[in-house]
């Protein structure tokens, strides 16, 4: 297959460990170890007490690339000992799937899928989630992680409605529990607000956050980083092209203002779609003819391995 014709999956898997860097590096190792598939971005913190690994390669290299570094993960955390101020659910927490070039999501719904069995049959139970889900409810992965490791731990050995979709209704022990499925690319794009009032970024959170009346496709959470001396409000926008950047970004700061509080920087976990950079710059800049915008996947400099 030429290299124009190849198809590219994204994977962006999500790992209960930000205080190890020794751990971060061998669960990464694993990915890098792995033939075609190329690592684009690796970040993990403390505060969030999360890793977070965005690479690209064929279907099945990020699937063979998912199970090895999973495995690893498996073996090296435990979800007793974890603190952490991002919800979670398991060791492997999340693991994504995205159509990235010449692959569709129906293929990418399919390596979700074929992921997800094979985690169960290490007795960790798996729940399908945004395209991949069986039950509509699921779709929105704040449903599955409703009372987040502690409570999801009790619930689902009797709660029918978080019966896992793979594996034993149990948590493993140590591992905890997966979530997986095909979707839209994520983007994680967080803004740090200049004040020490954690309940300042909580009530702006509060007033994006889709379920509580504010923008569709974005989930919100005031976090304090202590590690960083920060006040963070952190976003996640599941459709960015539904609900753009600038958008999120302005409502924030007509929020945080209510409060005197600017936003003082952002953080981008992962990489950026360059079709998102750009609407945002057309917003901001406003230029007369759009087409001086040449829109150009950042991810394609990754697609050639």
């Amino acid at each position: 297959m030429s290299q124009t014709n190849k198809k590219i999956v994204e994977s962006v898997p999500n790992y209960s460990e930000g205080t190890n860097a020794d751990n971060v590096e061998k669960i990464v190792k694993e990915i890098k170890e792995t033939p075609n598939t190329r690592i684009v971005n690796v970040q993990f913190d403390s505060d969030y007490n999360r890793a977070v690994i965005t690479f690209v390669g064929t279907p099945k290299g990020v699937l063979e690339a998912n199970l090895a570094a999973a495995e690893k993960a498996i073996n090296l955390i435990d979800m007793n000992q974890h603190q952490g101020q991002h919800p979670s659910i398991g060791a492997v927490d999340v693991v994504p799937f995205d159509p990235a070039k010449n692959i569709n999501m129906e293929e990418c719904n399919e390596l979700a899928v074929e992921f997800g069995k094979q985690i169960a049959e290490k007795d960790i139970p798996v729940y399908l989630y945004e395209e991949s889900a069986k039950h509509f409810q699921r779709k929105d992965i704040d449903n599955i992680r409703v009372g987040e490791y502690e409570g999801l731990k009790e619930s689902i050995k009797t709660n029918p409605d978080h019966k896992p979709d793979f594996g034993p209704r149990k948590f493993h022990p140590t591992a905890g529990a997966t979530i997986t499925g095909a979707r839209k690319q994520l983007i994680s794009f967080n803004i740090n607000l200049g004040t020490k009032d954690l309940a300042i970024a909580k009530k702006v959170a509060k007033c994006i956050h889709n379920r509580t009346g504010g923008l569709c496709n974005i989930k919100a959470m005031g976090t304090q980083l202590e590690g960083r001396d920060c006040i963070q409000v952190g976003i996640s926008n599941v459709d960015y092209r539904k609900t753009p950047l600038y958008r999120q970004m302005e409502l924030v700061r007509i929020e945080a203002k209510r409060y005197g509080a600017p936003i003082v920087g952002t953080e981008l976990i992962g990489v950026l779609p360059i079709d998102a950079v750009l609407n945002s710059l057309d917003f901001y800049l406003q230029i007369e003819s759009p087409k001086q915008l040449q829109q150009k996947h950042l991810l394609e400099h990754y697609f050639d391995f």
